[in-house]
C-alpha cells in the first residue's frame, strides 16, 4: 500500500482582492483526535483566537500564545504540529470569510456610488464644470 493513501488532505482556497486565487493543500500523517482545538477561548468560548505570538520548540512542537479578542484571555502553551496546522486552518478560513466579505462590501459601495451619480444625472446635478 502506498503512503499517499494514509495521507488526509486539507484543501483551502483563497480568492484575493486582486482576483488571484490561492490554493492550500496540506496533508495530515493521521487524522484529528482528541487535540484542542486552538482557536476555540477556554474562557469564552469564542472562536476568534489568534496567535499573537510564537517560536519553534523542538522536533514537530511550537510554543504559541493565543489570545482572544473577544474576552482578552491568554495563554501560553507548548502544542503539536498537529493542533497547530488546524489553527491554521481555521485562520485561513477566517482569513477567506474576511476577504469575501470585503468584496461584497466594496460591490455594495460600488453600486451605491454608480447609482447616487446616475440620479444625480437624472436631476441635472451635474454640470460640466464639476469636472
Amino acid at each position: 500500500m502506498s503512503h499517499e493513501h494514509e495521507h488526509n488532505p486539507a484543501v483551502r482556497r483563497i480568492v484575493l482582492p486582486s482576483g488571484r486565487t490561492i490554493e492550500v493543500v496540506r496533508y495530515h500523517d493521521k487524522p484529528g483526535g482528541g487535540t484542542r482545538e486552538l482557536h476555540i477561548c477556554s474562557s469564552c468560548e469564542s472562536d476568534l483566537v489568534q496567535p499573537v505570538a510564537w517560536s519553534e520548540a523542538g522536533d514537530e512542537r511550537w510554543e504559541l500564545t493565543l489570545e482572544c479578542p473577544n474576552c482578552s484571555w491568554t495563554e501560553t502553551g507548548n502544542y503539536g504540529r498537529h493542533e497547530v496546522e488546524m489553527l491554521e486552518d481555521q485562520l485561513d478560513q477566517g482569513l477567506a470569510e474576511v476577504i469575501a466579505d470585503l468584496q461584497r462590501l466594496a460591490h455594495a459601495n460600488t453600486i451605491a456610488e454608480i447609482d447616487r451619480f446616475s440620479a444625480a444625472l437624472d436631476a441635472n446635478l451635474i454640470l460640466p464644470e464639476d469636472f
